[in-house]
C-alpha cells in the first residue's frame, strides 16, 4: 500500500528534525573542547605569560653544565629561570628552573652545590642533579629536600649520550623526572608563589642608560665569558658563550631572555678542590638589563629568592624569561651604552 501524501510530509518532517538534533548534538563536544582549551591556559607564575600547563604544576630545577664539553646544552631555552654561578675554578654552572614549559630532554646534568639546593628550595622546587659535593649530599640525605639524583639512578632515569663524555654526558628527560617523582611519592601539584611583573605598558616607558651589549668575564680566558646582546626587533636578549651563540642542541633554538639581572655576592673558596662557599642572603649591589636598557638596583634574598630591588621598592620584571648571573664582583661587568 503506498504512503499517502499526509504521511510522506509527516516522514520527511520528521528526519529533518532528526538531521538537525543528530547536527547539533556533534557541535556540542567542539564547543566544550574548546571551552576546556580556554579554561586550561592561566598566566606562568615565573614568567608572567601565558602558559598551557597545569600538571604538573610544581618547579623542577635541574644543575647543568656549562664546561665547553658540554655546550651546547639541551633545555635552557626552556627554562623559566636561569641561575649561573661559579663551581670550580673559573666554570660556572647553571641552574634552570622549570615550570611553564617541559624540554622534552635536559642536560648534560652536573653535581649539586649547596647553593644550588638554597637557591631551588626558594621555589619549593624538586631538585635534579647527578652527583654532588660532600656538603650537599649531606643536605641531600638529610630529607629536607625533595630531589632525584643521577648517582642512585644513573642508567634507568638517567641516561648516557653517547655523543659525548663523561661527566658531560648525563641527560634526563622530562618523562623520567614526572616518573621519579610519581616513585618517590613527592607532591607535584603545588604550583610556586608568582614573580612580579611589569605591565606592558610599563615595559615600554622603562628609563635607564643605554645597553644593548652587556658582558660577564667570569674570567680572562674568553671560553668563560657571558655575553647578551639585545635584539631590538624581538625586544629580547640573546646570550652567547666565547663567541657562540647559546641554543639548543638538538634544534639550535636559541636562547632568548627579557631580564638579565646581574648580583654581586661574596665568594669564597672553602677546599682543596676548589668548590666555593657563596654569601647568598646579605643582599648587595646588582644591574639589571631589560628592552636594551642598565639600571643600578640592590638585591635581597627573600625566602631564597633572588630579587632586586631600588630606592627600597623591589623591581618588577619584564614578563618572560631571566636569567641571573651570580659574581664575586660588578667589576667584571662591562656593558655598552
Amino acid at each position: 500500500m503506498k504512503p499517502t501524501r499526509l504521511a510522506c510530509v509527516v516522514l520527511a518532517t520528521l528526519m529533518l528534525f532528526v538531521s538537525a538534533c543528530n547536527k547539533k548534538d556533534s557541535q556540542e563536544p567542539e564547543k566544550q573542547t574548546e571551552k576546556e582549551e580556554t579554561a586550561v591556559k592561566t598566566t606562568a607564575p615565573l614568567t608572567g605569560v601565558e602558559s598551557n600547563i597545569t600538571s604538573p604544576e610544581r618547579a623542577v630545577a635541574v644543575t647543568i653544565n656549562n664546561h665547553p664539553d658540554a655546550r651546547p646544552q639541551s633545555g635552557l631555552s626552556q627554562a623559566d629561570l636561569v641561575y649561573e654561578v661559579l663551581a670550580e675554578g673559573n666554570v660556572t654552572r647553571f641552574l634552570a628552573v622549570f615550570q611553564s614549559e617541559k624540554p622534552e630532554n635536559i642536560g648534560p646534568v652536573r653535581s649539586a652545590r649547596k647553593y644550588f639546593i638554597d637557591l631551588a628550595q626558594g621555589y619549593n622546587a624538586l631538585y635534579i642533579a647527578h652527583g654532588y659535593s660532600p656538603e650537599s649530599k649531606r643536605t641531600l640525605e638529610s630529607g629536607k629536600v625533595d630531589n632525584i639524583n643521577g648517582i642512585q639512578h644513573d642508567g634507568t632515569l638517567f641516561k648516557r649520550a653517547s655523543y659525548r663524555k663523561a661527566p658531560h654526558n648525563s641527560y634526563i628527560t622530562f618523562k623520567n623526572i614526572e616518573k621519579g617523582a610519581l616513585d618517590a611519592g613527592y607532591d607535584m601539584d603545588e604550583a610556586p608563589n608568582p614573580l612580579d611583573f611589569l605591565t606592558d605598558e610599563e615595559a615600554g616607558s622603562l628609563e635607564g642608560d643605554a645597553a644593548p651589549k652587556v658582558k660577564v668575564s667570569y674570567s680572562q680566558d674568553p671560553t668563560f665569558i657571558s655575553e647578551y646582546n639585545y635584539d631590538s626587533e624581538k625586544g629580547k636578549y640573546t646570550r652567547s658563550s666565547d663567541g657562540a651563540e647559546t641554543v639548543e642542541y638538538e634544534d639550535d633554538q636559541p636562547v632568548l631572555l627579557d631580564n638579565v639581572l646581574v648580583i654581586e655576592a661574596a665568594h669564597k673558596v672553602k677546599d682543596e678542590k676548589g668548590r666555593r662557599e657563596i654569601d647568598l642572603n646579605s643582599g648587595g649591589k646588582a644591574y639589571i638589563f631589560q628592552k636594551g636598557i642598565v639600571q643600578e638596583a640592590e638585591w635581597k634574598n627573600e625566602d631564597g629568592r633572588i630579587l632586586p630591588y631600588k630606592n627600597g621598592e623591589r623591581m618588577k620584571l619584564v614578563p618572560g624569561k631571566t636569567w641571573i648571573n651570580i659574581v664575586p664582583e660588578l667589576t667584571i661587568v662591562s656593558f655598552e651604552q
